[in-house]
Formats: structure tokens, sequence, C-alpha cells
């Protein structure tokens, strides 16, 4: 998985930490803000849900994966085998995506271009 950049300023941080307090669903928008804040998430101190500041991410997210920040997660569709499928299959659930992108060829979605995003709900994992 290649690495990634992030800046992740106190004051997101501390909004991002009141809206989880509050019940509020914390959506990112792209695979790189969910690697940032779920990164964010393993860096934070006892009792912080991220640690504000910048840094490299080069978390790897497999199904199992236990997410810790984000909610909901706008994104396109990814290429087959690939990392960033596993990290939306982790998210939404495997079986789930296989139906997503079963639908999305069946109906001719433009794949890389515009008119492919999805929203998805973060899937629940067993306790």
């Amino acid at each position: 998985m290649h690495s990634e950049w992030y800046d992740i300023s106190p004051e997101t941080a501390a909004a991002i930490s009141a809206a989880k307090q509050r019940g509020s669903k914390v959506i990112a928008v792209g695979t790189t803000s969910v690697r940032a804040l779920e990164s964010a998430a393993l860096r934070a101190a006892p009792g912080e849900l991220l640690a504000a500041g910048a840094a490299e991410t080069q978390i790897f997210i497999t199904p199992g994966f236990r997410y810790k920040v984000v909610d909901r997660l706008i994104t396109n569709f990814h290429l087959p085998k690939s990392t960033l499928l596993m990290l939306v299959s982790a998210f939404a659930g495997h079986e789930l995506m296989l139906k997503l992108y079963a639908h999305a060829i069946d109906q001719r979605y433009r794949f890389f271009s515009y008119g492919d995003a999805m929203l998805l709900d973060r899937a629940a994992l067993p306790a």
C-alpha cells in the first residue's frame, strides 16, 4: 500500500470529536480522507479521538479493520483486486460491494469518469 501525507488541524480534530460525541455521523470524501482520519485515530493519545497534526500514513485497511472515526464514505468505483477495493470492502462489506459492482456493470455506469461515485454506510462488524 502506498503512503500518503495528511495534515489535520486542531480545529478539524476538535470538530470531528465533538460531532462523534453528540452522535453525528462523520462522512469522509475519498479513501485518502478515510486513511488520514483512521491513522490519526490510531495516533491519538488516551482520551482523544484524533491526533491533530501532519503525518504520513501507510495504513493498509483490509476486511476486519475496526473503524473508529468514519461512518460514511463517498468514493468512486475502484479497480478489481486493488488495495482501495479492499478498503471499501472492509468499510461496507465484501458481499455488498460485489452486488454494487454487478449493478454498476449491468447498468453501464461510467467508471473512472463523472457519475461513478457512491455513498457507503459502514457495515457493522461482529462483536
